[in-house]
């Protein structure tokens, strides 16, 4: 079974394979809190990426996908 929720940032990133696509001048993410990126993945629009933050700072699992 999947786990949808992370203690940390780099583990929610890690559980989709997008931690590299991670940029540090990206803001930190805030508790109650949804943040959202485009990377260059190589494909004519890029990759999107979301990532939301609970009440008590666990990551839920991001959403990704091609633009």
């Amino acid at each position: 079974m999947k786990q949808n929720f992370f203690p940390t940032l780099n583990s929610a990133l890690e559980s989709e394979g997008l931690l590299e696509s991670w940029a540090l001048n990206f803001p930190p993410l805030s508790y109650d809190s949804t943040f959202s990126y485009t990377f260059d993945d190589g494909s004519k629009y890029g990759h999107y990426v979301s990532l939301y933050r609970d009440s008590e700072g666990r990551y839920e699992r991001p959403v990704h996908y091609k633009r």
